[in-house]
């Protein structure tokens, strides 16, 4: 039987790796479209052996762009997280890492047109209603993807892709803390619950018997660890307005400690049940805010410089991820950070024609 063919881009975008679609490529359809990209990705299959998924939440990842109609946006994006061993796919949350990439497919698809050494793409997130601006090297018109801007967790350099975000607070939660409290408790633990552009519940290493600095690999070994923490998800995630998670990928939980390389906070963050090898961006996001509010968990280990723009420094297991924040009377006003991106793979992704496509 013939094949359906789809155009596709093949995307890194900071420490992820994803299939960047065009919006008009794929059915309209919600049932229809979860289809085509399970189908795309090869999932369900831990080892998504007949898509071309990467059998790791990091490269099960897919971006839906399209032109926008709305005013001073150039495109709206749609994140999905493809499961790589559910037939599910989870529409609930950004990701950071692959919006890196949203700018430099927009011009690569002609959905933006450069505008000299530098485009700045404004970009419309559809997961959360929040925009974000990508600020993109297009030297002689085209997008540059080498550079001399190195990011922990990408090997060698690239060209910088600066994503300056708009107020994020509350993204997916509604509120910056959703419970209401800075502090909260849970199976006896103290935790704060966040959202500044994405989820994530924040408890103290040390509070569960652990130093913080373990790594991902023994931390994924500590199954009584693993419980607690769940626990705790599934109580928290109704309070953050985020209902029953028990299928979903938020709130992402992430165990935290004092600075040990010169950053402000040392992390440890499970995506929800994998301990993530470094740190996603906007849960780097959420962490760094967390560590600016009085009475959460983190802002009694957090070593923090003082003005009006501070650079918050997430230590995570293999290196740093830094959130530069603007402060105007102690209100976080606009946060931004330094990405890379690279175009990987120009082409056609194939799916058996059995799968509906609404085409």
């Amino acid at each position: 039987m013939a094949q359906t063919r789809i155009p596709c881009l093949m995307m890194r975008g900071g420490t992820s790796k994803g299939a960047y679609f065009l919006r008009d490529d794929l059915p309209a359809e919600p049932t229809l479209l979860d289809e085509v990209l399970l189908a795309a990705m090869g999932s369900p299959d831990a080892r998504q052996i007949d898509g071309i998924g990467g059998a790791d939440n990091l490269t099960s990842k897919v971006a839906i762009i399209g032109r926008s109609t709305r005013p001073d946006v150039d495109v709206d994006y749609l994140f999905a997280q493809v499961s790589v061993i559910q037939p599910r796919v989870d529409y609930g949350q950004n990701c950071g890492n692959i919006l890196a990439g949203v700018g430099p497919f927009a011009l690569e698809r002609g959905l933006v047109t450069a505008t000299g050494e530098v485009t700045r793409v404004r970009i419309y997130m559809e997961n959360t209603g929040q925009t974000a601006t990508a600020v993109v090297q297009t030297p002689g018109g085209e997008v540059r993807y080498d550079g001399k801007a190195r990011i922990d967790g990408v090997p060698g350099t690239a060209a910088p892709v600066v994503v300056e975000f708009d107020d994020v607070a509350g993204a997916s939660c509604g509120a910056l803390l959703p419970t209401g409290h800075a502090l909260d408790r849970f199976d006896g633990v103290y935790v704060t619950c966040i959202d500044h552009g994405m989820p994530v519940v924040l408890i103290r290493a040390a509070d569960l018997g652990r130093t913080g600095y373990e790594s991902p690999e023994q931390l994924e070994a500590d199954e009584p660890l693993k419980a607690i923490i769940e626990s705790i998800r599934l109580q928290a995630g109704p309070l953050m307005n985020l209902g029953d998670v028990t299928q979903r990928t938020v709130p992402k939980m992430c165990l935290i400690a004092p600075p040990v390389a010169g950053g402000a906070i040392s992390s440890r963050t499970f995506i929800p049940h994998r301990c993530h090898p470094s740190i996603g961006v906007f849960a780097a996001v959420s962490v760094a805010r967390a560590c600016l509010i009085k009475g959460s968990v983190a802002h009694g280990l957090v070593r923090l410089p003082t003005g009006e723009s501070v650079q918050v420094s997430v230590e995570h297991p293999i290196g740093e991820f830094t959130v530069a924040m603007t402060l105007n009377d102690g209100s976080v006003t606009c946060c931004g950070l330094l990405r890379t991106a690279r175009l990987l793979f120009d082409g056609q992704v194939c799916i058996s024609r059995s799968v509906r496509t609404g085409n």
